[in-house]
């Protein structure tokens, strides 16, 4: 008998083990397929989720347990387009995670590093905060092949350029991204952005494109992305989905019934949408792109022809009044120019205003000039209509996407506050205090929804195999903090944030842990 004893000792320490690293218990768990919440425990060994309960798991079985009653559980949120160009020098990715994003998509409106290859190698060795992707950039292929010139390119030039998508591809991107509205993009026609979407279509990849216009050529510019996936035979992602400028106000409705149209002909066509009413971009964007042909010293010397001159003014004026500027120079701020640092925060109103000169649009289109000559600026445009914005939210296609990029506070510039609040925002202003859709769908169209664009088969839901990436957040008090006049300020509302099962914001503390990953297409 005192042998068979002792044989049961091994098996009752065994079983008073605790059984996983990590228990999340007690939360409401919305699990990123849009189904209906729940109550449960989720269970996590290592980077996995191991269990998903409805019924309470032992503490005992956890090495840690973190109490989420009265908190919302969820899948770490996916970040459709993502500018996390400054990776390597801001590697924690304090900005994203703080928002409880645990994946973001690079590469986005074009451009990305080349070759990928290396430089995401050389960010897995650095270590970064949060898990990244990325998209190819075609603006980034073209550059490297044919500079910023406005023709064709030879048959040897495409082939080139096909073989730097092919490229990337095999790296590990997930597709391939336009900036038709940015050069040299914008010098490509569209039977060159077929052949290159063609073969990252090859390869399983999805086309993402910042419109070649998003204000009086917006119906152009999203027939024009249709017409590029049909061709290509590629899914579609009209990324930052928007209508610039007051004159197309209120056209979301005919832009989101073309994607509807397309859809219903087998066309796979998406959008992705952050929730504000400015945009951001560089200065440039005011100025007509064929004043940049042969690039920026080309500019230089067009300016010194009266002629070319008074044409590029007046191609500013025309945007200042009818694109980004929306007829009021008030409406474009400073968001950073080196040139000029005390006016980040400030506007093109402020500069004229600074130089004795009535604010008017043929004044601002000589600072843009000026600007341009002395390096240029990153802009925030304030032409947006909320009832777009909504409209573009609540759509059953879109998925949210920041458009912002990497930040810290203390810089000297002025971001966007997307940079800061994208995912708060939409959760806290738009879900709850609005209702535009219900907590489940928000969830979603951040974590399911997108991972399924992605082809990701093991993450952006709570499932078990999983990978660990969880956000516990409570959803009366989810917000964003960051404003236009004082952007980079953190979110509030948001506990904990697990990258991979580690703990990235802990007890609403950023631990900078830096257990994200670069993550490849599955070949």
């Amino acid at each position: 008998m005192k042998t068979l004893a002792l044989l049961f000792v091994p098996a009752l320490l065994a079983a008073q083990q605790p059984q996983y690293d990590l228990v999340i218990t007690g939360g409401t768990i919305i699990d990123g397929t849009g189904a209906p919440r729940f109550t449960g425990d989720i269970a996590i060994t290592g980077d996995r989720i191991v269990l998903v309960s409805r019924t309470a798991i032992p503490a005992s079985r956890a090495k840690r347990v973190i109490n989420a009653s009265s908190r919302i559980v969820a899948p770490g949120f996916i970040d459709m387009h993502a500018h996390i160009d400054p990776l390597a020098t801001l590697p924690g990715m304090e900005s994203a995670v703080r928002q409880g994003v645990t994946l973001s998509l690079g590469g986005p409106d074009g451009s990305s590093p080349l070759p990928l290859a290396p430089y995401m190698e050389a960010r897995e060795k650095q270590g970064i905060g949060g898990n990244v992707a990325y998209l190819v950039g075609h603006n980034s292929i073209k550059q490297r092949v044919m500079g910023t010139v406005s023709r064709a390119p030879t048959a040897a030039e495409l082939d080139s350029m096909k073989a730097l998508v092919a490229e990337g591809m095999r790296d590990g991107a997930f597709g391939i991204s336009t900036g038709l509205r940015y050069l040299p993009g914008n010098f490509s026609k569209i039977d060159e952005v077929i052949e290159l979407s063609k073969v990252a279509a090859a390869s399983g990849g999805i086309y993402t494109s910042h419109l070649r216009e998003e204000g009086l050529g917006l119906f152009e510019g999203v027939g024009e992305a249709i017409t590029i996936g049909r061709d290509a035979k590629i899914p579609i992602v009209l990324t930052h989905h928007k209508a610039v400028g007051t004159k197309m106000w209120g056209q979301s409705v005919a832009t989101l019934r073309m994607l509807d149209s397309a859809r219903g002909i087998g066309i796979d066509v998406m959008a992705d949408v952050y929730p504000y009413t400015a945009t951001s971009t560089g200065l440039a964007v005011l100025i007509p792109t064929w004043a940049f042909d042969g690039g920026d010293s080309s500019f230089v010397r067009r300016l010194k022809d009266p002629a070319l001159r008074d044409s590029i003014k007046k191609g500013i004026i025309f945007n200042i009044n009818n694109d980004r500027g929306g007829g009021d120079i008030s409406r474009i701020q400073f968001s950073s120019f080196r040139y000029k640092p005390d006016l980040n925060g400030k506007t093109l109103a402020d500069w004229a205003k600074q130089r004795s000169l009535p604010p008017t649009p043929e004044n601002g289109a000589e600072l843009v000039i000026e600007g341009q000559l002395n390096g240029g600026g990153s802009m925030i445009y304030h032409v947006l209509d909320e009832k777009d914005v909504q409209r573009i939210i609540a759509h059953p296609q879109a998925m949210i996407g920041s458009d912002g990029r990497l930040s810290r506070p203390g810089d000297g510039t002025s971001p966007h506050p997307r940079a800061f609040g994208t995912f708060p925002r939409v959760l806290g202003h738009y879900v709850r205090d609005l209702k535009l859709v219900s907590l489940e769908t928000g969830v979603y169209k951040m974590t399911g929804q997108s991972a399924a664009r992605l082809n990701l088969k093991d993450r952006g839901l709570l499932k078990q195999g999983m990978y660990a990436d969880v956000v516990v957040f409570d959803a009366a008090t989810i917000a964003d903090k960051a404003t236009f006049e004082n952007p980079a300020q953190y979110p509030v509302g948001i506990d904990y944030v697990l990258v991979n099962g580690v703990a990235a914001v802990d007890g609403g503390k950023y631990t900078d842990s830096r257990a994200g990953r670069v993550i490849r297409r599955s070949k």
